[in-house]
């Protein structure tokens, strides 16, 4: 008795010299004794009340009283110890541990036990050692779970700081010495980084299968951790597709009060900002302050309610959380409202859905690190029972839970009281159709105990050459198995090939579960999908939101508006809006704003951005063209048939008396301006442009300053015969042609300069806003009547000295058909100017108006002058003969002019006179 008083004393000085130290450490601190929480359920606060400081459950009504937690640890035997922590209970916001949960916790144990046996099995593998266990339950609440992995430490300072302790006889001390090599866990990231604190310091690598913190690679701040899961951020990245794939943009979000929720959660806002996903709510489960009680998850479910149209949310948490919040919703009675995408947390759990709530959880997607189930272990773990599973010291409290008993002799917790009534018998039946579905993430827990393992084989192998650990490996270094550890690549014992990555992850690998009804009253996960090298694949044939409505609904704020019309956010809302139609001629720029597009372009059939409108011309195939060319055409054809037919008739009496030469000139400029039909209507471009600028004037230069030649030498004749008796000068056909050259030369001088001036081009005109047609610059603006000023001063001078010989002898009558011929021209260009300046917006009147005024000046030279010559040739050819023109002179002659003066040359008055008689 005295050796037993003594050995507990040796223990308490122990844990007391241990709590000192972490203390100094700044790992834990002092904690007041919680009495009954204010927000626990009456009932609770009648049946039970918690002693922390004593660590005892005391339920007065029935008088009873016993200690919880009870420490216990599962133990394996071997030459290396590897410490393991698992949640084999789920947290209790008051006396810490709850119930016992079997996928995270019994199953994640017996995985351990069952790859540890394996690895022992294989003789190959570690070379004349084995390796044990020494596992821990943390209660998934990271003050315990530090408490609990000062067990891990205790045979590495077993020597710190006891030298003046002594036991009750005087004595030193006695110690266990067990020095942990590695520790496998924890499962959750916020246990995991207390450890990992604590554990570094003594140089203890630890591999966690579960925790996903994105905290965790930082290896500055956790050299020794390592994980065989992937970080969350990879996590974050394959909700957000799912998201993205469904076209869901405004989403709630549930996440623990931890930094495996609050730093997972932080990603996935930070990549829903950059894929324009909007966030309605934010709620937060009370992770570190216990387990949140049914008046928390009826909050939080009422929060989501706040935001209707927000149907699709994203919980990161654990499968307690996941459980609580389904239930809330339950009994809110809001079963078909949600849709559910969840982290690894609770993928792939059966709590959550538990107590008839899978139609609450039906449809939900979930996200989990990619797994194969452990061959043999289904086999294995439904064997297993509590008279021949004496290695887990939890396997009793978990058969007591499965089948609501209590066995006689087994201690009593906050569950099995309950149950004192209905003993276990030891002969209840399990089965895999007996609520047992193997938990998807035990991979991960067996590579990092093969991890391990091979890690001191590789140590082994290059530290020792025989089998067994020789001294070069006792004691093993932490920092030296770490560099080992690091560099393992294995196939495991779901055949996957195993590796962590630069910074002691696992490979970013995640499948995808739907929790769906598979048929009338069945439910379960079913796998939908992978997420392999940042590359989502799902199975859209097999993702599945109701039984009877596999579709899944939408999930936004607001519908997105319709084509042309921008996004007005409401007031605190940012992904709320309604819809405002844009202008005609605007385009959406960033859904937000309207934007009226550039003059010559029109918003696209999107209104998204803005097009060039096609610009049209007046092509050879519109009715104004051909009907501008057909006129023209037919003036071609007469023009050139009254060449054809002068020159035909080139020395007969009528073709010379009407001055041959000036008549060829004339008829030049008339072929010119039916001609200027066909370069008006020509596609524009810069040559076509300067083309037109510069034969316009051309042309009608042609023809005036012939005509003005006509009319001067007349006029000139008859003012000299009324004074003197002397022949003119500079009537001679000669005279005439140099004189109607100079005055063309003028115009091609101003044309040149014009162009010079200002370069021809063809240039985009835009007659309306929506109208855009390519034409020549100076028919938009009046420089194209620039170009026509110098051959209007030519037609002014023509009418001029028409109007001054109207009197001459009727026999000189060619003087009168130059005035029709000038004042049929002017009225022509007195209409065509107002209707030029007038019709800038519509180049189509426009260019065919011009071609009808160009004709019809040819028109009238034709008709005016041309057409009684025409006549007498053809149907009159008597009055083409020079006797009869000789009689007819002399009749008509006055007597103060003598015949012999203006009988000299072909173009002679008194043979004209004779002829036109």
């Amino acid at each position: 008795m005295a050796k037993r008083k003594e050995s507990s004393l040796c223990v308490r000085v122990n844990m007391r010299c241990i709590h000192i130290l972490l203390l100094c450490f700044g790992f834990v601190g002092t904690t007041e004794v919680t009495k009954e929480t204010e927000t626990a359920p009456l009932l609770q606060r009648k049946l039970y009340k918690y002693d922390q400081e004593e660590s005892t459950l005391q339920y007065p009504e029935v008088n009873i009283t016993f200690t919880w937690p009870v420490k216990n640890a599962a133990k394996v035997d071997g030459d290396v110890i590897i410490g393991g922590l698992v949640m084999a209970h789920e947290r209790h916001d008051e006396y810490i541990c709850g119930h016992i949960l079997e996928q995270p916790g019994i199953q994640a144990l017996e995985a351990m036990l069952y790859t540890v046996d394996l690895v022992n099995d294989k003789t190959d593998l570690l070379p004349g050692f084995t390796i044990g266990l020494h596992v821990l339950d943390d209660c998934d609440k990271d003050t315990y779970g530090l408490e609990q992995s000062v067990e891990f430490i205790r045979g590495s300072i077993s020597n710190i700081g006891v030298s003046d302790i002594r036991c009750n006889d005087n004595s030193e001390p006695t110690f266990d010495h067990r020095t942990i090599t590695g520790v496998v866990g924890a499962a959750s990231s916020i246990n995991s980084i207390q450890t990992a604190n604590l554990l570094k310091l003594f140089k203890i690598p630890q591999i966690s299968y579960m925790s996903t913190s994105p905290d965790l690679s930082n290896k500055d701040r956790f050299e020794y951790f390592s994980r065989t899961v992937p970080s969350d951020f990879y996590q974050a990245r394959a909700m957000i597709e799912i998201i993205k794939i469904f076209n869901w943009t405004y989403i709630s979000i549930v996440h623990e009060d931890s930094n495996y929720g609050v730093q997972g959660i932080t990603a996935f806002e930070e990549l829903a900002r950059e894929n324009k996903i909007c966030i309605a709510q934010t709620e937060r489960f009370p992770k570190d302050d216990g387990q949140g009680n049914e008046e928390t998850y009826l909050d939080i479910v009422h929060n989501l309610l706040e935001k209707q149209n927000a149907r699709v949310v994203i919980i990161f948490g654990s499968e307690q959380d996941c459980a609580g919040l389904m239930q809330a919703v339950k009994t809110s009675n809001i079963t078909d409202h949600f849709i559910w995408v969840g982290s690894d947390g609770w993928s792939n759990r059966q709590l959550p859905a538990k107590d008839n709530r899978e139609h609450v959880l039906e449809g939900a997607i979930t996200v989990q690190p990619l797994a194969a189930p452990i061959k043999g272990f289904d086999e294995y773990f439904i064997k297993l029972h509590p008279a021949n599973n004496t290695r887990n010291p939890w396997f009793r409290e978990f058969w007591e839970e499965l089948f609501k008993c209590k066995f006689p002799n087994s201690s009593l917790t906050p569950n099995n009281v309950h149950y004192k009534h209905n003993p276990c018998t030891g002969r209840e039946v399990r089965t895999t159709e007996n609520d047992y579905e193997q938990d998807g993430q035990l991979q991960f827990v067996a590579d990092a105990i093969l991890a391990l393992a091979y890690a001191l084989r590789d140590m082994h192998t290059d530290k020792c050459t025989e089998p067994g650990l020789c001294r070069e490996m006792q004691p093993i270094k932490g920092n030296e198995l770490l560099r080992y550890l690091r560099k393992v690549s294995f196939s495991g014992i779901t055949n996957d090939t195993f590796q962590f990555m630069e910074n002691g992850d696992g490979p970013p690998r995640y499948k995808i579960m739907n929790y769906q009804q598979y048929a009338p009253g069945k439910y379960g996960y079913v796998q939908a999908g992978v997420y392999v090298d940042q590359k989502m694949q799902l199975d859209m044939d097999t993702l599945q939101y109701r039984y009877d409505s596999p579709e899944y609904p939408s999930s936004s704020c607001s519908q997105p508006c319709d084509i042309g019309a921008k996004k007005s956010i409401i007031d605190g809302e940012t992904c709320c809006w309604y819809c405002d139609k844009c202008g005609p001629y605007e385009i959406v720029v960033d859904e937000l704003e309207c934007v009226a597009c550039p003059i010559g372009q029109l918003p696209n059939e999107t209104v998204t951005g803005c097009d060039d409108i096609p610009a049209v011309h007046l092509e050879y195939g519109s009715v104004w063209a051909i009907t501008s060319m057909s006129f023209a055409t037919f003036g071609i054809i007469l023009t050139c048939s009254v060449v054809v037919l002068f020159i035909k008739f080139n020395d007969t009496p009528v073709v010379k008396a009407s001055g041959r030469e000036l008549s060829y000139v004339l008829l030049f400029g008339v072929f010119l301006c039916f001609c200027m039909t066909y370069l008006l209507i020509a596609k524009p471009n810069d040559i076509i442009c300067g083309a037109q600028k510069f034969m316009i004037g051309i042309s009608f230069a042609t023809c005036y300053a012939a005509l003005m030649i006509k009319t001067n030498r007349i006029a000139r004749i008859f003012n000299s015969g009324k004074t003197s008796a002397k022949r003119p000068s500079y009537i001679s056909p000669k005279s005439q042609l140099v004189f109607t050259v100079a005055l063309v030369g003028i115009q091609v001088i101003i044309s040149t300069a014009f162009i010079v001036a200002s370069p021809p081009a063809s240039i985009r005109h835009y007659p309306s806003r929506e109208e855009a047609q390519l034409v020549c610059k100076s028919l938009v603006n009046t420089s194209f009547m620039l170009g026509l000023a110098y051959p209007i001063f030519l037609m002014i001078l023509c009418t001029l000295y028409a109007i001054k010989t109207r009197k001459i002898p009727e026999a000189f009558n060619e003087a009168k058909f130059i005035g029709f011929t000038m004042y049929t021209t002017c009225i022509i260009w007195l209409a065509f100017i107002p209707i030029y300046l007038t019709t800038a917006n519509n180049i189509e009147v426009r260019i065919t108006t011009t071609c009808f005024a160009i004709s019809l000046s040819g028109f009238v030279v034709l008709a005016c002058l041309f057409s009684p010559k025409v006549y007498i040739v053809l149907f009159r050819p008597e009055r083409n003969k020079p006797q009869g023109k000789m009689l007819q002179s002399k009749r008509k002659i006055p007597s103060a002019m003598p015949s012999s003066s203006y009988n000299t040359s072909s173009g002679a008055t008194c043979t004209e006179s004779k002829i036109m008689l």
